[in-house]
Order: structure tokens, then sequence, then C-alpha cells
């Protein structure tokens, strides 16, 4: 990109000649910078003071790869020129690929703040904000951009609208848009944005996908669909739009990173810390990118290397929460005092943005709670889920109500009727529950044996859900998922287990005939996995119910699991789930076998026993020395699956009961008769 491309008023001294040679040689920037260079030297030999021919020289040094120079030029230009824009938006881009990326965006500022219109600044700028790890500033200099560079009225409304918070407003607008204008590039981008907005990534994949059937080289609308296509887990999906874009602009960290993270999800994890280390050696002052190789490292168990990258990550840019709450996520990982000090102070900006400040207050409540100090801990839990829980939308009645729907449609007569449908597959294990329950230390266990290959937690299955709601439920009808499948023909059962197969079998490196989904979520669809495979295992991972609910409740998740930032909610969403796993014991007996975490703790080797006679599989011993098990993890209990089992950690929720009586409450009876169930 050449900012010089962006129009600009001259500023005084460039005589009408001279602007005719630079006008000339700005034309061939995109091909051949060195000869724009070799112009702007020409012309410097004359007229050593000339700012035009300063700013193409910049720009072409830029353009050939010497940012370094293109800085020296540049930067003694913008001093000498407060009030002009496009020398701003070039020194901004020159200090961008240097890895400057602080000085870049502060420069960019001064380029919009100077002109407004300047599309290619907020551009640049929405770029440099996603390296440092602003993904809200990001956003809002990606709307400026869109805004500036647009000129019907109804898309800057939209804009304006998304960029305030409300993304309903948006679809509305643009919806009414897109009727007069189906094949608006734009405009379909920006309904993708709002979909992204209301967490309705499906959506937005679609309308991007349209994008780019209407404009391939759309570059925004494919990286935005290989971050949404990144969010629902259809990695493979994504693999080959980084591809192209990567091939277009082979050196972009933004690009690089995104595959990075996608290689490592796919289980290429020595691809993807050999991505992430050329990153962070070709740029080192990328806090972004530091943080994404922490998490590379992790997963593959390098624990220390994981916290020297944390650390980089906070040493460039302290405010940079998730660089803090990354450390945090380590569990073994322990604050020192200079640490909590730090948190605190940075808690006291006033420019500290909402994700951030969530993530200070979560570092320090496990900073607190790891020096005993519970009642500390407690208040930053509670800042930082109150916080959090001010920004998502979730109804406890809706969860209860989808409950009482399946009571009322799962009888078993309904499985009766069923009977024989599905793909007859027995590869897959699920495993399934809360999170924080002990589903990462079973698929480590279930991984450890020589049949067996852990894969991640698939979305297929909650996605397979929400495909035939959508396909089929209607308004006219109004019947939608779980009542649906009490309508579907028999072969569509089978047809979605092959599917799900096929599908699934991208995520198995081993060859091995049986595979486990850890999608804890899953537990919510047990009907849906018994009628497309009728022959699959359900493993249920239960845990105390007040251990479960506070580890939920003091773990911010990067995304979902919104059930999880109030007491009430917790309490009431673990009761939910015991009342429907109990109606699919009575409904479908011996479908789902039920692993205790505490029982697991007490006594490994007769649990461990008794899942594989569940599972129909010999008992191997190298499945009680799990932690041996040599295996990408990218759960927050990455390194725990390392150790033997402990019973230390069973009852540490009691160090806070003075504070967990809303929790107790929603419970109720489920506490009570744990691991027992109640009537209901």
């Amino acid at each position: 990109m050449s900012g010089l491309d962006e129009v600009a008023e001259r500023p005084p001294g460039s005589g009408s000649s001279t602007a005719t040679r630079i006008a000339d040689a700005k034309k061939l920037l995109p091909t051949s910078p060195e000869l724009a260079e070799a112009r702007a030297r020409e012309i410097l030999a004359v007229r050593p003071d000339d700012p035009e021919a300063k700013l193409l020289l910049g720009t072409a040094l830029r353009e050939k790869g010497c940012a370094a120079a293109a800085k020296g030029v540049l930067e003694p230009l913008a001093a000498s020129n407060p009030d002009w824009a496009e020398v701003r938006l070039e020194l901004g881009l020159a200090l961008g690929e240097l890895g400057e990326n602080h000085a870049a965006i502060a420069m960019l500022n001064e380029a919009v703040s100077i002109d407004r219109n300047l599309s290619a600044a907020w551009s640049a700028l929405g770029e440099q904000y996603v390296l440092v790890g602003d993904i809200l500033a990001s956003d809002a200099a990606y709307s400026h951009h869109f805004n500036v560079s647009v000129h019907e009225p109804e898309l800057q409304k939209a804009v304006t609208a998304l960029r305030n918070g409300r993304p309903d407003i948006t679809e509305d607008i643009l919806i009414e848009f897109l009727e007069t204008h189906p094949d608006h590039v734009n405009a379909i981008k920006m309904l993708a944005e709002a979909a992204i907005a209301c967490d309705r990534n499906e959506d937005a994949s679609a309308l991007l996908d349209r994008c780019l059937e209407l404009a391939p080289d759309f570059a925004a609308a494919r990286y935005r669909l290989v971050s949404s296509l990144y969010l629902q887990n259809r990695l493979h999906e994504a693999m080959p739009h980084i591809d192209m874009l990567l091939e277009r602009d082979p050196r972009n960290p933004q690009f690089r990173t995104m595959k990075a993270s996608l290689l490592g999800q796919m289980g290429e994890d020595r691809a993807a810390l050999t991505l992430f280390e050329e990153l962070v050696n070709e740029y080192p002052r990328h806090p972004a990118s530091w943080v994404s190789y922490g998490h590379a490292l992790k997963g593959a168990g390098q624990q220390d290397e994981g916290v020297r990258a944390y650390r980089k990550a906070i040493e460039l840019l302290p405010q940079l929460g998730g660089g803090y709450w990354s450390l945090a996520n380590l569990k073994t990982f322990k604050f020192t005092d200079a640490d909590i000090r730090e948190m605190q102070a940075q808690l006291e900006r006033n420019d500290l943005r909402v994700e951030a400040r969530v993530q200070f207050f979560f570092s320090l409540g496990k900073a607190f709670e790891d020096k005993k100090l519970f009642e500390e801990a407690f208040q930053n839990y509670q800042k930082g889920n109150a916080l959090w829980r001010s920004t998502v939308e979730y109804d406890a009645d809706k969860t209860h109500a989808y409950v009482e729907a399946c009571k009322e449609i799962f009888t078993p007569e309904f499985f009766e009727h069923c009977k024989g449908c599905g793909h007859d597959a027995p590869d897959p294990i699920f495993v399934v529950g809360l999170p924080r329950s002990g589903s990462t230390l079973l698929e480590q266990i279930l991984s450890s044996h020589s049949q067996i290959e852990g894969t991640m937690e698939l979305p297929d299955i909650t996605s397979l859900a929400r495909h035939l709601n959508d396909d089929n439920a209607t308004e006219e009808t109004e019947i939608g998922y779980p009542e649906l499948l009490a309508y579907l023909d028999p072969d569509e059962f089978k047809r979605h287990g092959k599917e799900y197969i096929a599908n699934t079998r991208l995520h198995r490196k081993l060859g091995r005939p049986f595979f486990v989904d850890k999608m804890p979520n899953n537990y919510a669809h047990v009907p849906l996995i018994h009628l497309i495979l009728p022959r699959a295992k359900i493993i249920d991972a239960r845990r105390h119910p007040m251990g479960s609910c506070f580890s939920n409740f003091k773990q911010h998740f990067a995304r979902g699991q919104h059930f999880t930032y109030a007491l009430t909610d917790v309490g009431r969403y673990y009761r939910d789930y015991v009342e429907l796993m109990a109606h699919y014991d009575r409904m479908l007996p011996g479908k789902v076998h039920r692993v205790i975490y505490e029982q697991l703790v007490a006594d490994p080797e007769k649990e461990i026993r008794g899942i594989f006679e569940y599972l129909g599989l010999p008992f191997e011993t190298q499945c009680l020395r799990f932690h041996e098990t040599d295996r990408a993890v990218r759960t927050a209990s990455s390194e725990q699956v390392r150790q033997p089992l402990y019973k230390s950690g069973v009852d540490h929720w009691k160090n806070f009961e003075p504070w967990l009586g809303p929790l107790k409450t929603a419970l109720g009876p489920v506490l009570d008769k744990y691991p027992q169930v109640p009537e209901f």
C-alpha cells in the first residue's frame, strides 16, 4: 500500500515542472520502487529541500523494503511539516514495518487527526492495533476506514451504529440497503461484521463467501472469513484462504500469525512453532506475536519458554491484560509482588479497554489466591465477572426452557420410533459435561491408549444442531431444534452421521480406530449424537457442583461459556445440566458412562478400568501414566494433565465458601445429593 495514492494538499515549495516529474515517478511505485527512488534522488539533487520529493523518496525506500532508511528520510520531514497528514501516514507505515508498533500507532493517529478522511491511514491504524493485540481499537479504526471510503449515507449510518455497539441497527439498515443493491460487497462485508458482533459466525462466513464470489481480490473480506472460520474451529476450510492472502502478501505479519494459529489448532505444532519463531525474530516488538508464540509453547508443554514469551509481550505493552492473563492461565505459575503492583497500577488507567480490565481482575484473583489472600482474590474475581457479564448476553430461563422441552420431546416412544437410525461407525468417544470438570484429564487418559486419538473440542455437533434449526425451522410451523428431530427422515440421520465422520477425519493424524471429541457443551445434544451415531460412546465428566461452578467462575474464557460470569447463572446452569443428563439416563439407560472426578482422583485405577470396560477396549497400564503421554493440549488444564493426579485441589473451593452463598442457593438439592441426583 502506498500512502502517496492518497490525495493530499501539496505544501509550498514545489514547482509545476517538478510536480509533473514527481507525479510521473509516483506511478512507478507499485511496480518499480527502485526507479521511483532514482527519480526522487534526481529531483533532490537539484532541489534538495523539496518536500514532495522527500516524501517520494521515503515512500520508494519503504516500498523496496528499506524501512529504516525510509524512517530516516520521513522523520525530519514530519517534524518540519506539522500539518501534513500524508507524510505521517508514510512514516507510520515505515515504523510499522520496523516493528515499532506503538510509535506507528501514534504517528497514524496524528495523520487521521489532521485528515479524518485519510482512508489508508485508518486501514493502517487498524492493522497496527491488531498487531499490539487491541482488537476493539482495531475494529474502530477499520470502521472509520470503511466510513470514509464509502459515500452512501445509509452505509455511513450503518458504520456509526456498529461502532456504537448497535449491530442490530446496522443489520436493519444493511438488509434494507441490500434489497436494492444486492451485490454491494462493502455492504455485505459490513453485514458480516454485524453478525460477528452478535456471535453468529456461521452467518458471517456465508456472507463473506458471497462477498468473495463477487470480489475475489477483496483481501479484508477474505481475512475476516479466515477469522470467522477460526472461531468456529473450521480450520481446514480457513487454511486455503490464508494461503491465498499470503501468496499476495507473503511478509504480512497479521496473515502469518493467523496461519501459525491455524497450524497450532490443527495439531501441526512443530510448523506452528517454527512460524511463530520467525515472526518474533522478524518483529521482536510485536506484543501480539509474543502472546501467540507463548500459547503455542504452552500447548507443546514448553512452559518455561511460554512464560518468557508472555513476559516479553508484557514488557513491550504493560497494559496488555492478555499477557498477564496468559500467565495466570498457566495455573502452575505464580505472580510476584511486583507483578501485583503493576497490575493494580494498570487498573488505574482511564484508557484501559474493557477486556484488558477484565483480564487484570482475573489475573489479580489468581495472584491473591496463590498467596492465600482469599477475600482479596474473590473480590477481584467478582469484579472481573461482573464487568464481563455486563458485556455478554445470557438468559438462564432460556437454558431451563430448553431442558424442559427436551424432557417433553425425548420419550421412550420417540427413541423406539427412531430405532435403527444413523450411521453405524463406532469411532467417536464424546466427553461431555461442564468445562473445568476433568474433561481434559479424561481426554489425556483416553489418548494414552494405543487405539484412541485425542483431537480437540470439535464444533461439528453444535454446528449441526444450528444448521438443522436454520434449514428446517420456519415461522409458519414454529418448529425448531430439538423438536424438529421428531420430523426428520431417518435417512437424514444416517447422512449426518457419515458427514460427521468424514469432517472429523481431518483432525485424526495417527490412524487409530477411535478418537475423542471433548466439546463439553455436547451434553445438550445427546439425543442428536445417538440418532446420527448410535454406536458412539458418551462419557459425562462430572465434578462436585461447588468445585465445578467456582472453577468456571474464576476462569475467563476466550469466547463463549457466558453462563459462567455470575454465581447464580453458573449454579442454575449446573442444575439444568444434571437434570437433563438424568432424563437421558432414564430414556437411554447405559448410553452415557459417568465419571465422578473426586472418585477418579481417589482411586484412579478402578475408575480408569471402568471407563475401558464401558468402551469395550482392553485396559492398558500406560493409561495410568497419562501424564507421560506426549501430545499438545490447548485448554486451561494443559500443565495439570502433564502431572500425576493429586487430591489437594478437590476441595479448593472451600477457601471461598464465605462468599458462595448465591451459588449454594442456585444449586439447591443438586448440591445436597451429590454425587447422587435428586428427583426432578
